[in-house]
């Protein structure tokens, strides 16, 4: 394990440096509030008049500015002891996009695979790791599985009574007591308060595809910095440990299953350390200019974003519709005032006329689909993080 969590009792920064093995600033983006860790040098990290914010990977605001390392409250600004890695190609990024707008009607110009990886930002998520020795006396009632043969007789037509064999899985059920010393080594739980709606948004990361942490891998990366402190975290590292002594102890007694675990466990030598989670960050921007973020798990690909229709595509296509309807429109009535000295074309003035209203009606559906598509987007659920 790294060595404990380093941090001023008055929330300063202690000490990136050499915690990280690399110069480590503190960024804020003052739009959304969220916090950073950069490399010193890199394009975020830079004075605020050095030049205009950098853009914020979470609201998409370009409100990232650079604090004082001596100012700023990070009270964990530690490394972390794991990162899993990122694992998602430049092809499988783009298949994603893709396949993101083409679930939008008419999805804005800025919304295209080139565009967003041109955007794309790497993002670490912390999440804390707790190693943890457990005490406890437990008891609960273990399952063992059997198979129960027996036979049904039926009554068939022409062939009088027949038997058949039927195999029923069944569970024997037993208590069992024990006791048990274990040692939890790199029990999760969540560090951000967003944590929950972002893994449902975009899925969860494999703990255990972590590996140890070097400096290299924050190179070009943003680390959102914790804004949960151990103790609140430590009733979801609990929840972590009790599911695996609840295994263990089934295992123990060979079962198949286990229900009812009761136990009174002590904790002892807990010892914090942060882990990293990959994420891409890039956005789009829709008709306003408003940037609408889209976020990718670094592991799996799971992509998530806010969809917007472009009204302004669908009123070009309304546009073009619209004319196209009023052209035979116009036809339709010319070729029906030429049907008083020329009977035939009174038919097909009438048809043009009545096929000119039909289209014209159905110029209005690109910019009805797209209004109705963002307003069902606008009463959605939140968007995790916020």
């Amino acid at each position: 394990m790294s060595d404990p969590l380093r941090y001023h009792r008055d929330g300063r920064l202690s000490d990136p440096a050499r915690a990280w093995d690399v110069p480590m600033v503190p960024l804020l983006c003052e739009a959304c509030d969220w916090r950073y860790l950069a490399p010193a040098g890199s394009a975020m990290a830079r004075p605020v008049d050095a030049g205009a914010p950098a853009i914020c990977p979470h609201c998409a605001a370009p409100a990232v500015v650079m604090l004082d390392p001596q100012e700023a409250h990070f009270p964990y600004a530690t490394a972390p002891e794991l990162a899993v890695p990122f694992a998602v190609s430049t092809e499988a990024i783009d298949r994603r996009v893709e396949a993101f707008a083409e679930g939008i009607p008419y999805p804005p110009e800025d919304l295209t695979p080139a565009i967003l990886r041109q955007r794309l930002q790497r993002l670490y998520l912390p999440m804390w790791l707790v190693d943890s020795d457990v005490e406890a006396r437990w008891q609960a009632e273990v399952g063992f599985d059997y198979k129960v043969v027996s036979h049904q007789e039926r009554y068939a037509d022409g062939a009088g009574w027949q038997s058949k064999e039927v195999q029923e899985e069944r569970v024997r059920w037993e208590p069992r007591v024990g006791k048990l010393a274990r040692r939890y080594d790199n029990v999760p739980a969540p560090a951000l308060g967003q944590h929950a709606q972002l893994s449902r948004a975009l899925g969860t990361h494999e703990v255990d595809d972590g590996k140890p942490y070097r400096p290299e891998l924050v190179e070009g990366a943003l680390v959102r910095a914790p804004d949960r402190d151990p103790e609140a975290a430590w009733p979801d590292a609990e929840v972590g440990v009790r599911q695996r002594a609840v295994q263990e102890c089934r295992s123990a007694a060979q079962a198949d299953h286990i229900r009812d675990f009761r136990w009174s466990p002590r904790y002892a030598a807990q010892h914090w350390t942060l882990m990293l989670l990959p994420v891409y960050a890039t956005y789009y921007r829709d008709d306003d200019g408003v940037p609408q973020r889209v976020l990718l798990n670094g592991e799996t690909g799971k992509l998530y974003g806010a969809k917007r229709g472009s009204l302004a595509r669908a009123g070009r296509v309304s546009m073009i519709i619209g004319i196209i309807a009023a052209v035979i429109f116009m036809l339709g009535l010319v070729l029906a005032l030429l049907g008083a000295v020329a009977p035939p074309l009174l038919i097909l003035g009438i048809l043009g006329v009545i096929l000119g209203l039909a289209i014209g009606v159905g110029a209005v559906i690109p910019l009805a689909r797209v209004w109705a598509f963002n307003h069902r987007q606008a009463k959605g659920p939140e968007r995790p993080g916020e």
